[in-house]
Formats: C-alpha cells, sequence, structure tokens
C-alpha cells in the first residue's frame, strides 16, 4: 500500500497541473490508466489560447491563465505561446452568430471578406459576408508545458505512476484506498481528473452522478494548399461547422465534430470526417486531395459548458476536476490553481463558485 496526501486520478494536463501546484503544500501521487501522461484528449488538442473562447466564466479563467502562458515560471523558460491569430467567418445566414460571439469580446477586429481574404489567400469569393479576427490568439506549446508541470511535480516531491487504472475506490477511517494493476493506494483526498472517464470515476466513488459527457472531435492533415500558409490565422465557421490550423508547414482541418461517446481511445468517423472536409471545401478555392493523417480525441462537458471544479457534496474527500470540454489546455493553469487551494483551505477566488459541483 503505497500512501499520500492527495491521490491525483488521471495524468493528462488537467491532473498533472494540478499536481504540481498540489506537490508544493502536500505529497502528491499521479495515478494515470494509460502507459504514458498526456495520451488522450491533451495530447490530441488543437492547442491554441483564444480569449474570447467560451462562456463568461470560460473567459474569466482564460483571463486567469494569461499570466503564466506568457510567464511559466518553474514550467520553462520561455513564453509557452506564439503568435497565430483566429479568423471566424460567417455566411449571410450566420451573422447573428457572429454578433453574439462578438458581444462581451474584447480585442476583435472586424473584417470585410475582402480583408479576411488578404489573411487567407484560399478563401472562396462570395461565400462569407463578414468576419472577426482576434489578433492575441495564440499556439500553446502543449508538450512543453505538459513536460515542464511533470518536471515541476516531481521536483517538489510528487510521483507519477503510469499503468495504474482505478478498479475499485472505497472510504474508511477517513482515507481513500484505490486498488489498480500497478497496486493500492491511499490518501485522505482524492482528485477525479479523469478526464472522459471522470463520469465513471465518481461512479466508482459513489460520488453525484454528474453527466460529464465525452463528444469525440475529428482532424485530418492536409498538404499545405499554398506558399505561406503558416502565416495564417486558425480560421473557420463561426458557427463551428468546420476549422482549419496551421500545423508544420501543413493544413490540420476539423469538422468541428462534437458526438457524444461512450470514454474509449478515439479515433474519426470516416462518414463524418468526409462531411466537414467538405464543408471546409465549399469555402476555399483548392480541392482536398490528399488526407496525410486523421485522428480524434474526446473534449468532456458538463451540461452548462463549465468545468467542475471543488469538493462532491456526497462522497467525503472526492474533488471533482472535469469538464474541461475544448477549453482544458487553455483554463489549466487556472484550474490548478483554483483545485490547490480547494484542497489546500486556500482561497480560491469569486470564479471558484461557478465551478462547483454543487450547482448541479
Amino acid at each position: 500500500m503505497q500512501t499520500a496526501d492527495i491521490l491525483i486520478i488521471g495524468g493528462g494536463m488537467a491532473g498533472i497541473s494540478a499536481g504540481a501546484m498540489m506537490a508544493a503544500e502536500a505529497k502528491v501521487h499521479v495515478l494515470e490508466a494509460e502507459p504514458m501522461t498526456g495520451y488522450h484528449s491533451t495530447g490530441r488538442s488543437a492547442a491554441i489560447f483564444i480569449r474570447n473562447y467560451g462562456n463568461a466564466t470560460l473567459r474569466a479563467l482564460n483571463a486567469l491563465s494569461v499570466d503564466f502562458f506568457e510567464t511559466p515560471e518553474g514550467v520553462s523558460d520561455r513564453s509557452l505561446l506564439t503568435p497565430r491569430g483566429e479568423l471566424l467567418l460567417a455566411r449571410e445566414d450566420e451573422l447573428d452568430v457572429l454578433r453574439d460571439y462578438a458581444d462581451g469580446a474584447e480585442g476583435l477586429e472586424h473584417l470585410t471578406p475582402s480583408e479576411a481574404a488578404d489573411l487567407v489567400p484560399i478563401l472562396r469569393d462570395g461565400v462569407f459576408a463578414a468576419a472577426i479576427l482576434e489578433r492575441d490568439a495564440q499556439d500553446i506549446d502543449v508538450d512543453r508545458m505538459l513536460q515542464g508541470y511533470t518536471r515541476l511535480l516531481k521536483a517538489r516531491g510528487g510521483v507519477v505512476t503510469c499503468g495504474a487504472r482505478v478498479e475499485t475506490m472505497r472510504r474508511a477511517g477517513g482515507v481513500w484506498v484505490v486498488e489498480t494493476p500497478a497496486g493500492a493506494f491511499q490518501a485522505p483526498v482524492v482528485v477525479n481528473a479523469a478526464g472522459a472517464w471522470a463520469g465513471a470515476v465518481a461512479a466508482l466513488a459513489g460520488a453525484q452522478a454528474i453527466p460529464v459527457t465525452p463528444c469525440r472531435r475529428s482532424a485530418a492533415l492536409l498538404p499545405a494548399p499554398a506558399e505561406g500558409v503558416m502565416d495564417w490565422p486558425l480560421f473557420g465557421s463561426v458557427s463551428e461547422t468546420w476549422y482549419a490550423k496551421p500545423d508544420a508547414g501543413r493544413l490540420m482541418v476539423s469538422p468541428a465534430d462534437a458526438d457524444p461517446v461512450e470514454p474509449h481511445d478515439a479515433w474519426p468517423d470516416d462518414m463524418v470526417l468526409a462531411e466537414g472536409l467538405d464543408r471546409y471545401e465549399r469555402s476555399v478555392t483548392l480541392p482536398v486531395t490528399r488526407v496525410e493523417r486523421s485522428w480524434a480525441g474526446l473534449r468532456s462537458f458538463a451540461p452548462d459548458k463549465t468545468p467542475v471544479v471543488g469538493f462532491d457534496r456526497q462522497a467525503e474527500g472526492l474533488l471533482w476536476l472535469a469538464g474541461q470540454g475544448g477549453y482544458g489546455i487553455q483554463t489549466a493553469p487556472a484550474l490548478a490553481q483554483i483545485a490547490c487551494a480547494l484542497v489546500t483551505g486556500q482561497e480560491a477566488g469569486e470564479v471558484a463558485q461557478a465551478l462547483s459541483p454543487t450547482r448541479f
């Protein structure tokens, strides 16, 4: 039996970043089901920081994360961000969606279709009626971020055990006992950072039945459609029917699917991917002639599309850190700080109230 002050179930960005923060105050052990950390959603992220992405609570979390990304003390010796930009395009029937997105947003520029085509030359003429540009959207170096948090966690005495899928959980005498193929572990506090498996972990713990639903998001990597592609912003439909992002000299295109699925090692649905590529193709001047690679990941959402962070009201000593949806990487620094404050009994800030599982 291995003991700790805090057991964290899940070695994705959420669990590793929270563990790194908590390890400064307590003995932390992270349990990851897969052979490596960051295997599922973290390793398949679109990897971009968009300040105006999400609802009001998520935008507040984005704002709280900015300083870390620009100066990731203890994680990296330089910024984790590089310039990219985000261009959202609206057809005539999507203008209301564009206005709703811009409402309450900061730092957006309204562009004509011609100005949008200056940024992305392959946009098809006559398709779009308007566009908005967020110049401050930036690429995130997700791998450097995860590895940096992992080093910080271990430097503070934290431990990561892979191949440790949780099989049973029980609480007795104020302590959780967690059984895995890698052994048994115990601690008074367990953090449920299991991503798509958060609901399954909660069920094992006898916790609240919060519907955190995994949704598939697919992507395909296409050859570069033109020279200078790495200078383009991320661009896509404001209604989220497709988007494209320059990636290492090529172009990643996603159908922006969000189909509810059971938690699993995700793969793309061929029909969903083909339909999404068709929507992209009808918006640009060049046909899709070849897909170099395709993949899928899982994004897990609570019903209100807001993360679930806080102690469960049924299972004593169980802290939720789940439901990050498509915002998990860019909100991880803020959520890690909030989770750490809750576990250590410190002030978690006003935004923490909107994240509490007691809202369900």
